[in-house]
């Protein structure tokens, strides 16, 4: 039996101070914000949910606003691409970050218009409308499917649908980012944030005395401390509060940690739950001392655990609900395995960022049209074809011109989702939607239902690099399965 002699002192003051700092005694919490009348804010890493930006061209145009309306409704932050600042703001309102430029004019797609970009959605088209007959909000050429003797009002179609686009794809081929990475925390650029979201979470809890902290320093963040056996104890962590809301990487497939170590075997945990003392989905790697390395954490290999013990018949963790991060340094593995690098002591691991990594996403979607490769195709039967196909000469090859557009995007490195809707119609959408490719559908399609298509093509690996033909069914439909949609089609050569 041991005697008194054999254990440190417990450090109940520091206890206190952990349960606090997390919030996990309400009252002192509640009383502390009282007392400093500070408000408080969400906790979110850099950046939240969305790190990027999405630009939207042709943002006043009928699919346009909705795409806006639909990014912002999913908590996108929005760039509206306008050439009338006005006549923007009475169409988009005031929620919308509106900046004026013009994709015919290269010389206007600066750094300020492109820069922190995540992905592009092009809705640019020529201005088309009856030769007369309209009434001022153009009811005639909204309809869709109804045929009226149409004109083009304004800029030419090789200046919108091809040059246009092609100095989009090329402005936004130097501004997108390389890779689909999402960083959470980037510690070389040391925030307000970061500071206030991170904190030391060490075996006082249990009755042990080891200590630690994380800071900030020029090379990124360092995890350093002293990690004691004493009183049973054995570990050392630094863990973030609970997100507000909770990090969505369900489109990512695991976590990136660039970190240099000190030779000892480190864990990292993500949590799928607010509770604070519930599972964590634990992941053991080691570090070489004073060597930067990158360590990849795939979200199938995390290991549901609770207080080191693995938790059988667990399901994977949800990706979408990420309530914290933590990392640690302890003298057991799992089941009482211990750790085989472990040794008490000094530690430290430096933490340079903290990335979520995935398969690739379209970056840029582009609306074009059915029917661009069917003027002059052998074997078409004009008589059966939609008005813009009979009248692709007479409108200034506007589907000609669309093409080329397409084709300056497919040749890019970007990449790309190519829509090609059918008729276009005012009506409220909601319907099923068929898909095809090889340029034959005819029919029609609601914009909203190209809006929403727009926006769920940016949230699927299966829409990198494919171009189709799109309609609406006849059933109503409550939900679109995006992942099977996306998956019947065949990549771009």
């Amino acid at each position: 039996m041991k005697n008194s002699g054999d254990r440190s002192p417990w450090q109940f003051g520091r206890l206190l101070q952990t349960l606090n700092y997390f919030e996990i005694i309400p009252v002192i919490s509640w009383v502390q914000k009282i007392f400093s009348k500070s408000q408080q804010k969400q906790v979110q890493p850099n950046g939240g949910k969305q790190m990027g930006v999405v630009l939207v061209a042709g943002a006043t145009g009928g699919v346009g606003k909705r795409v806006v309306q639909r990014l912002q409704a999913q908590g996108y932050q929005v760039r509206s691409l306008v050439r009338d600042l006005d006549q923007a703001r009475e169409i988009l309102g005031n929620d919308t970050d509106l900046i004026i430029a013009d994709i015919t004019k290269p010389e206007t797609l600066t750094s300020l218009v492109m820069g922190k970009i995540q992905a592009v959605i092009c809705c640019t088209a020529v201005r088309v409308q009856p030769v007369s007959g309209d009434t001022p909000n153009r009811e005639k050429y909204y309809q869709g499917v109804k045929f009226y003797q149409p004109e083009i009002v304004g800029d030419t179609p090789e200046n919108v649908e091809y040059k246009g686009v092609k100095n989009l794809v090329e402005a936004a081929s130097k501004y997108l980012p390389k890779s689909n990475d999402q960083l959470i925390f980037d510690f070389t650029k040391p925030s307000t944030e970061i500071r206030e979201i991170w904190g030391a979470l060490d075996d006082v809890v249990m009755g042990g005395v080891s200590e630690s902290n994380i800071r900030l320093t020029s090379d990124g963040a360092l995890f350093t401390g002293n990690v004691s056996t004493a009183n049973s104890g054995g570990f050392a962590s630094v863990r973030t509060k609970n997100f507000s809301p909770s990090l969505d990487l369900s489109n990512y497939q695991g976590i990136d940690l660039r970190v240099k170590g000190d030779g000892k075997r480190y864990k990292f945990f993500l949590r799928g739950e607010s509770k604070w003392d519930g599972i964590g989905y634990s992941y053991s790697f080691d570090t070489v001392p004073n060597i930067w390395t990158t360590i990849s954490i795939p979200f199938a290999d995390l290991v549901p655990v609770f207080r080191a013990k693995t938790v059988k018949d667990c399901p994977p963790i949800d990706a979408s609900n990420i309530y914290s991060l933590q990392l640690m340094l302890s003298k057991f593995e799992y089941d009482g395995e211990l750790n085989p690098r472990f040794s008490p002591g000094n530690f430290n691991l430096q933490i340079e960022s903290i990335k979520a990594y995935g398969a690739n996403l379209p970056q840029f979607v582009l609306v074009s049209s059915a029917g661009v490769t069917r003027p002059n195709r052998p074997g078409i039967n004009l008589d059966e074809e939609p008005p813009a196909v009979k009248l692709n000469d007479q409108l200034g090859g506007i589907l000609t011109w669309k093409l080329k557009g397409e084709d300056s995007l497919r040749a890019s490195s970007i990449t790309h989702t190519i829509i090609r809707p059918c008729a276009l119609t005012e009506s409220a959408g909601g319907k099923e939607l068929i898909v095809e490719q090889g340029d034959n559908m005819k029919g029609k399609i609601s914009r909203e239902d190209v809006a929403q298509l727009c926006v769920a093509a940016l949230q699927q690996p299966q829409a990198c690099n494919v171009t189709f033909e799109v309609k609406e069914g006849e059933n109503q439909v409550n939900q679109i399965d995006w992942q099977g949609l996306f998956s019947q089609l065949k990549v771009d050569s």
